[in-house]
């Protein structure tokens, strides 16, 4: 029998034939008021039911619940249901993985992801203030933190390949006492998440430069450490290359210099340095992320930046996993309900890449599984725990965010807890923005005047 998410036009195939008695099964008839239903705690019970029995490799089972969820699924339908079928999607995906001769999935998977132009991406990135947010906290941070200095270095390790920028190289164009000299240095490798761009960083570092020239600010680019790549095979992990990375992030790879003031800037990029060991070339074995955090306060930065989704999915229980991730990603998907129409190709080009996400958290295991959030609390105390030092956001910037959200619908807000800054919608934690110094920096706090 093949069941399809009315909608979407790559079918998912659930070929068990004790699929066609799941009518009758007990699970059916315990949760036949769900058909149809758009209630997200239904939803939830039922997504439950089926991580429970992939977890038991009840494979039946599982089956039976899938097609329950199938006939709440709908990519063109509510938040609900749109979201439905992205996890639907990654349940089958990786059941089908787990006993191939009894599921497939059929079709391309949701990770085969249109390249973006630049001027796509650009509205991609505005389309909801998910990552803009971030982007203003920190350059608001960032321009405060330089005051005086004639020459700011930002190492940037970000997914969205330099978006964050050119609104940077604008303010420092405008500043009283003249621009300082400006050099960013990128990482050769990123992750391979959306959004995926069809130009090389290196023709990003162009524009980049081009647009600095306009604004008279002295402006230079790298990539850090092109040959690190050599060394690995073309199926390298992701870890395999985050871990070359680390072994070539020291002062004289990243061409430090003595009259720089260094900023270190981390977008959406931390959750991807996996948090468990795997016998990295140290005295001592410590995770990539504790690694990572380590090396950078070795560099000695003026200010440290971190923002990320304020989720927890580090969990190795896929039900854990499965709860707060339907939980937390209802929120871009009810966020674009409120002014993109249901069939609009740019509203399900971003919650394909959402989908994306979903899949990587929900259908894998180890160290394929790169989606590894953890909460802005928690990653708050491993900063402190690797010798970092909070710093509070100051009312500028309070008020630089806030201007950003009045452009965005009624539900935005922002809220601190500590020194966290927090976007919410509709009240719930969406992504979290902090700033951090080294231990021992005199520099205790940033200058806002």
């Amino acid at each position: 029998m093949k069941a399809e998410l009315r909608g979407n036009p790559t079918p998912i195939s659930l070929q068990n034939p004790n699929i066609i008695d799941a009518r009758q099964t007990t699970l059916a008839g315990a949760l036949k008021g769900c058909l149809g239903s758009l209630d997200g705690a239904c939803i939830e019970k039922l997504l439950i039911h089926c991580a429970s029995a992939l977890e038991s490799t009840d494979i039946t089972y599982a089956q039976q619940v899938m097609w329950v969820l199938n006939n709440v699924a709908s990519s063109v339908g509510d938040p609900n249901q749109r979201l439905t079928s992205w996890f639907l999607r990654a349940l089958v995906s990786r059941a089908s993985r787990a006993c191939p001769t009894q599921m497939s999935f059929s079709g391309s998977s949701a990770l085969n992801r249109r390249l973006m132009t630049v001027t796509e991406l650009a509205g991609y990135v505005d389309l909801l203030p998910w990552h803009r947010f971030g982007f203003c906290a920190s350059n608001s941070t960032i321009f405060r933190a330089i005051q005086g200095c004639t020459k700011v270095h930002v190492l940037d390790f970000s997914i969205t390949h330099c978006m964050q920028w050119p609104t940077l190289i604008d303010a420092l164009s405008k500043r009283s006492e003249g621009p300082p000299s400006l050099r960013i240095t990128v990482p050769y490798f990123r992750p391979p998440v959306p959004p995926l761009l069809n130009v090389s960083i290196e023709e990003v570092g162009l524009r980049l430069t081009k647009f600095a020239k306009l604004r008279d600010v002295p402006f230079e680019f790298n990539v850090f450490e092109e040959s690190l790549s050599e060394g690995l095979s073309t199926d390298s992990s992701t870890f395999d290359q985050f871990e070359s990375l680390l072994t070539h992030m020291n002062p004289l790879k990243l061409k430090l210099r003595n009259d720089e003031t260094l900023v270190i800037n981390c977008q959406n990029w931390i959750r991807y340095l996996h948090d468990e060991s795997k016998g990295i070339n140290t005295s001592r074995e410590v995770s990539l992320r504790d690694s990572f955090l380590e090396i950078i306060k070795s560099l000695n930065p003026c200010l440290v930046l971190v923002v990320d989704e304020d989720s927890e999915l580090c969990s190795s229980s896929l039900v854990s996993r499965i709860t707060t991730c339907f939980n937390y990603l209802w929120i871009p998907f009810d966020a674009l309900e409120t002014f993109l129409p249901k069939d609009s190709g740019q509203r399900m080009e971003y919650e394909a890449d959402i989908g994306h996400k979903i899949e990587n958290i929900i259908g894998f295991e180890g160290f394929q599984r790169m989606e590894r959030l953890e909460s802005g609390v928690k990653l708050s105390q491993r900063m402190k725990s690797c010798g970092f030092l909070s710093v509070p956001f100051c009312e500028e910037t309070i008020k630089e965010v806030k201007f950003l959200l009045d452009e965005h619908a009624s539900g935005w807000g922002m809220k601190r807890e500590d020194d966290i800054l927090v976007l919410t919608w509709k009240g719930h934690n969406s992504v979290f923005s902090t700033a951090w110094v080294p231990c021992g920096l005199e520099q205790g706090e940033l200058d806002c005047t």
